[in-house]
C-alpha cells in the first residue's frame, strides 16, 4: 500500500507532538490567520444547523488545542447566536507551557478573548458571550452601527471597536487586532466571515476536520463568498484517527 506523504496516525502523537504540529510561526510581526472548520464527507459544515453536530473526540481535542494556542478567537455574530457562544475556556497551565516553547499560548495563561465581527452591533447584551466569560469580548463594528447598541454592549463589559464607516473589511479588522498585539488569530466561523477572509487573501492556513459521516440536506459549506476565487494551498500535515476522522492543516503557498 502506498503511504500518503505527511500522513500520521493520531495514536502515534503525544500532547507535545500535537502542539508542535499546530504551533504558530515564531516572531510574528503581523496577524497570522488560522481558520478551523469541520465538515462531513459530503461537504456539509453543519448537522442539525450547528457545527457541533459533526464533532468527534479527535476534532474536539484539536479544537481545544487551537484555542490554547491562539491570541484571539475570531467569529461572526451569526455564529455567536447560532452556537450560543460563551467565553473561551482554556487550560492556563498549558497556555503558559505553549508560550514558554514559543508555540503560542500566553505568558500568564489567561484565555484568549472572543472577537465578534458585526457591522450592526446586533448582539444581545445578556448573551453568554458577555455573561459567561473570563475576559471581555471584543466587538468589531462600524461607526454607523446604532450608538445605543454599542453603548449597551460596552456597559455589559465588552470592548467595542469601530473599524469602518459602514462595513468591517478584513484588513481593517486585522489591523485592529494587530494594534492590540493579537497576532495569533483563530477564526472559527462562520462561512460568510470565512469567505470574506479568503476572498481578501488574508487566510494563512486552514485546519479542516473531515468527520466520517454523510449528511445530505441543504447544509452550507465552510466558506461562502460573493465571488469565486482560487487560492492554492499546500498540505501541512494529515492526521488519521482510528474512528475515520481526518484532521488536515493546509497552508497558503
Amino acid at each position: 500500500m502506498q503511504r500518503i506523504p505527511n500522513a500520521i496516525q493520531l495514536t502515534e502523537v503525544d500532547a507535545d507532538g500535537l502542539a508542535e504540529l499546530y504551533a504558530y510561526p515564531t516572531s510574528l510581526d503581523r496577524p497570522w490567520v488560522r481558520t478551523n472548520f469541520v465538515s462531513s464527507i459530503d461537504g456539509a459544515a453543519t448537522a442539525g444547523a450547528v457545527s457541533e453536530g459533526l464533532g468527534t473526540p479527535s476534532d474536539k481535542k484539536v479544537f481545544l488545542l487551537l484555542r490554547d494556542l491562539a491570541d484571539v478567537i475570531l467569529v461572526g455574530a451569526g455564529t455567536v447566536r447560532a452556537e450560543n457562544y460563551g467565553g473561551a475556556r482554556t487550560d492556563a497551565q498549558r497556555r503558559r507551557a505553549l508560550y514558554d516553547r514559543g508555540f503560542g499560548g500566553h505568558r500568564d495563561g489567561t484565555p484568549p478573548p472572543i472577537a465578534v465581527v458585526t457591522a450592526s452591533a446586533e448582539l444581545d447584551p445578556g448573551c453568554r458571550l458577555l455573561t459567561d466569560t473570563e475576559v471581555p469580548p471584543l466587538i468589531i463594528t462600524t461607526a454607523t452601527a446604532p450608538a445605543d447598541r454599542k453603548q449597551q454592549l460596552a456597559d455589559a463589559g465588552a470592548e467595542v471597536i469601530e473599524v469602518g464607516g459602514v462595513a468591517v473589511t478584513p484588513k481593517a479588522l486585522l489591523a485592529a487586532l494587530a494594534d492590540r498585539g493579537l497576532h495569533r488569530v483563530l477564526c472559527e466561523g462562520g462561512p460568510h466571515l470565512h469567505g470574506q477572509l479568503l476572498e481578501a487573501d488574508v487566510v494563512d492556513e486552514l485546519c479542516l476536520t473531515t468527520a466520517p459521516v454523510l449528511i445530505g440536506g441543504t447544509a452550507r459549506r465552510i466558506a461562502l463568498s460573493g465571488h469565486e476565487f482560487r487560492s492554492a494551498m499546500t498540505r501541512g500535515h494529515l492526521l488519521l484517527d482510528d474512528d475515520g476522522t481526518i484532521l488536515t492543516r493546509w497552508v497558503r503557498r
